[in-house]
């Protein structure tokens, strides 16, 4: 993961020879598809850490999980809860992610809502968007998911989450 900053330089400040050196580099980069572009140290953190979070769900190493021990199949006695289409759909979707993972991203091309390898909001359009949220907190409500980390992004299935998603279908 490359990235380029694209602000302005005043040019009597910069070697030219340089200057095309990487203008080389970045056309090299760029036909493999290989670099981004940013405007401002935020636009560079938005972009880096969607990228970094679309790269670890794609790496082997977090999808190659083999499960320690198989353990004998015990009837629940968890009640299934009132849910939202989204918030089921959300909940069994996360269940079957490897880690049982819920990314919750807003960024100023939107917001993304992914589980196992999914990105479950489908448009931009407030009022989806708005629904995925509510049954994001409806499952953190619920305490059928807790969040991970401190900023309210990425979330895990609870053990109360699994037995609620074993007996949901889709």
């Amino acid at each position: 993961m490359l990235y380029f900053s694209s602000q302005p330089v005043a040019m009597d400040t910069v070697d030219m020879v340089q200057i095309q050196e990487l203008k080389k580099f970045k056309e090299s980069c760029q036909s493999r598809g290989l670099y981004e572009s940013y405007d401002s140290h935020s636009d560079f953190k938005e972009k880096f850490y969607r990228h970094l979070q679309i790269k670890l769900n794609e790496h082997p190493l977090f999808k190659a999980i083999e499960p320690e021990s198989i353990s004998e199949v015990v009837e629940s006695n968890t009640q299934l809860p009132q849910l939202t289409k989204e918030a089921r759909t959300l909940l069994k979707e996360a269940s079957l992610d490897p880690h049982g993972n819920i990314i919750y991203v807003r960024y100023i091309g939107g917001t993304d809502i992914q589980t196992n390898g999914k990105n479950l909001i489908g448009s931009t359009d407030r009022r989806e968007v708005s629904k995925w949220e509510a049954a994001l907190q409806d499952l953190i409500n619920k305490e059928l998911i807790v969040e991970q980390g401190h900023k309210g992004e990425v979330f895990v299935v609870s053990n109360l989450g699994y037995q609620v998603a074993d007996m949901i279908e889709l």
